[in-house]
């Protein structure tokens, strides 16, 4: 399977003001060690991902998924050091040759952990959001505009005056989202991103990011729940053991029998397979409704 974009559209204005061109990531001949480690966290990763596509992630533990955002985000190796060979690409700039926080203008990353992300240096949900902008020298007018939009879109503007540290897990992963789309990012690097959110706290953000992303925002997403890739993302990425192992759209991908063996696969598509239903078998709640009304010859 190739690694360019499946149905990407370029030069998309996103609801926050922004013009986005392609490519938005590229991954080349890409391998990473953290310091002392014995062996690459991932390794030989070549992929491309054009400006506008949301792009799933998804692979059993230590499968590098992790890794490739903070690669993508330059804080591997700029933070942690380590070794990195290949090329890493975002909007047109090496990473070699960005420092983190020039990175930041443009590209914004949500820890799996939303409380990493909360600088501790102000005593309000409002003046959180406004931290990225403000170090950025932006004017305090437009601050405060993109403060009031970003808490809006997230729906944590009730909590405007409340300490960050009072929120609970998932308010801060609502305030961490806040937070980056308050400095206008082009790309988006989501690790588990409503890991701390309940089923309707879930479903608030994922609504807010579909928006995004049909408004041109690059998503990268990675996220163990493969129901919810298959219905979000036209396109997945299955890693192991640091090696990217099947990229292309849902239904193509969980339909590989090497995926099937390790990575899993969603819950429709086992009962289609427990029922012995033919290949190309659903990945989708609709398309399961649809196989399983058809006789079977």
């Amino acid at each position: 399977m190739g690694s360019r974009a499946r149905g990407a559209s370029s030069n998309r204005r996103s609801p926050l003001g922004l013009e986005v061109s392609e490519p938005a990531v590229v991954f080349e001949d890409v391998g990473y060690a953290y310091e002392e480690a014995p062996h690459e966290a991932v390794s030989d990763i070549n992929l491309r991902i054009e400006a506008g596509e949301w792009v799933g992630v998804t692979g059993p533990t230590n499968a590098g998924k992790s890794t490739l955002c903070l690669l993508a985000m330059g804080l591997a190796p700029h933070f942690f050091g380590g070794k990195l060979r290949g090329k890493v690409t975002v909007l047109g700039t090496e990473s070699r040759a960005i420092k983190v926080i020039e990175r930041s203008t443009d590209v914004g990353l949500l820890f799996q952990n939303p409380f990493t992300q909360i600088s501790g240096a102000r005593e309000r949900v409002h003046e959180e959001v406004a931290f990225g902008p403000e170090c950025h020298g932006v004017a305090p007018a437009e601050i405060e505009a993109r403060v009031g939009e970003a808490m809006d879109l997230v729906g944590i503007s009730a909590l405007a005056a409340r300490h960050p540290l009072d929120l609970s897990g998932g308010q801060l992963q609502r305030l961490a989202l806040a937070s980056l789309l308050a400095m206008r990012p082009k790309v988006l690097l989501l690790d588990e991103p409503t890991s701390q959110l309940d089923p309707a706290g879930t479903a608030a953000i994922f609504e807010v990011l579909s928006g995004l992303h049909q408004s041109g925002i690059t998503i990268v997403m990675v996220e163990h729940r493969l129901e919810t890739l298959c219905e979000l993302c036209p396109r997945i990425v299955a890693m192991v053991t640091g090696r990217i192992l099947a990229d292309g759209a849902p239904q193509e991908v969980f339909n590989r029998e090497v995926v099937q063996e390790r990575v899993g696969l969603p819950v429709y598509t086992r009962l289609a397979r427990s029922a012995a239903l033919p290949a190309p078998r659903p990945v989708r709640l609709s398309e399961s409704a649809k196989a399983f009304r058809t006789p079977i010859a």
